[in-house]
């Protein structure tokens, strides 16, 4: 009997289990509820956005064209030559830049176009980090691929340590997913590693995807990008698709509005499967979406909010964990012993809920969770609001990190 592939999407998959893990405890503290365990930045997208998608209302009566707009495309590839400084020459706007509507369901997607492709040849692995974004691992499942999670630990600045996959595993890869900054840790991806994946991706013929929704947080120097890599080697982008979002880039998780750019042969079998089975991004969607790309200002406004988040965290945690503050990303990734017990105390002692990070990773080799020590914190509100929510949430911390009690170390700040 086959296994139900769709069997470890619910056993698996976060949220899921973190609302089983907080079912019948109510928020203590007397506080109001905060809700920090999704990345749902919780900033207002600037007014043009409302704007633009009234302008052109007259396209919600049109069904989307797959391939958007000569406006979108081509505002994106400007985008991308003005953030990753690659010659005008290097994509193709019509061939390899494609709009999608939520850059999860592209990422989920990929899997199901690389292991049908490499099914025939006996490349049905999916490989990714150890914690990773949950998608990558259901979407290997339902694509009948083999996930195979490689350890991304302090030890290998929470990147897979590429030495330490065999050629056999590349071999019989039909997708990598690598994610910088990384979901959870905020870890950020040097330009020669990522060469160094796509070099591999080329010679043992698997897809690479970029994920790089969070590519745009970060504190001082800006991330460097897959397709800077493909610049490096040539300027081809064979193997190589990235993938980018206005979730995070301009707190726009509503508008379900990103794209994906690179292998024009990639690119396109990713469109036939929106033609039977994804959903095209709405023309107005789109008409906000273009001018987005084309500001900057409010992307550098978001980065200063989070910048001082950041800030602040590490006034309020670093006593208790050091340095707390992320590479890239809006996470704060917290060692504190034992993930579960600690979002069950915070939700009854502080009524802040978080994310167990075991919940965003698999056991290895050694029967060990390397998450299992971990919370994830997302970052989301505005700096006063996050103030507020970390400071509740110290004294807990320090309580069950450094075994004091929550009263005793409220006290003593």
């Amino acid at each position: 009997m086959r296994a139900d592939r769709l069997e470890s999407l619910v056993t698996f998959h976060p949220f899921t289990r973190l609302n089983k893990l907080l079912e019948g405890i109510a928020p203590g503290g007397g506080n109001t509820p905060l809700l920090l365990q999704l990345g749902e930045p919780q900033f207002a997208p600037p007014a043009f956005v409302a704007e633009e998608i009234a302008k052109a209302a007259a396209g919600w009566s049109k069904y989307p064209p797959t391939a958007g707009n000569e406006a979108f495309r081509n505002a994106v590839k400007a985008w991308l030559e003005r953030r990753y400084h690659l010659p005008a020459t290097m994509l193709n706007p019509d061939k390899e830049i494609l709009p999608v509507s939520g850059t999860r369901e592209a990422l989920f997607q990929i899997a199901l176009s690389a292991v049908a492709a490499g099914e025939p040849r006996g490349k049905t692995k999916v490989l990714m980090g150890n914690p990773f974004y949950h998608s990558y691992a259901g979407a290997a499942a339902v694509a009948g691929g083999e996930p195979a999670f490689l350890p991304a630990d302090r030890n290998s600045n929470f990147l897979p340590d590429i030495s330490r996959i065999t050629a056999a595993a590349l071999d019989q890869a039909a997708l990598v997913y690598l994610c910088s900054p990384a979901n959870p840790q905020g870890a950020v991806a040097p330009l020669d590693y990522l060469k160094q994946w796509l070099e591999l991706a080329r010679k043992h013929d698997f897809v690479l995807a970029a994920d790089e929704c969070y590519a745009e947080i970060y504190p001082d120097a800006p991330p460097p990008g897959a397709l800077e890599a493909a610049r490096e080697l040539g300027g081809a982008v064979d193997h190589l698709l990235v993938f980018h979002s206005l979730s995070k880039r301009s707190s726009a998780p509503g508008l379900r509005s990103g794209f994906i750019a690179g292998d024009a042969k990639l690119i396109a079998r990713q469109a036939q499967l929106v033609n039977y089975g994804g959903v095209a991004m709405p023309l107005p969607i789109l008409a906000a979406a273009t001018r987005l790309w084309q500001d900057e200002a409010h992307v550098a406004e978001n980065r200063a909010r989070y910048r001082r988040s950041f800030e602040i965290a590490q006034e309020i945690l670093g006593p208790i964990f050091g340095e707390v503050r992320p590479q890239g990303g809006f996470f704060l990734w917290l060692d504190v012993g034992d993930g579960e017990r600690t979002a069950v105390e915070l939700w009854k002692q502080a009524a802040v809920k978080v994310l167990p990070g075991g919940y965003m990773a698999r056991a290895e080799a050694d029967g060990k969770n390397p998450g299992a020590r971990y919370i994830r914190v997302a970052v989301i509100l505005e700096p006063d609001e996050m103030a507020a929510a970390l400071r509740r949430m110290a004294p807990v911390l320090e309580g069950l990190v450094h075994g004091k009690s929550a009263k005793a170390a409220a006290g003593g700040r």
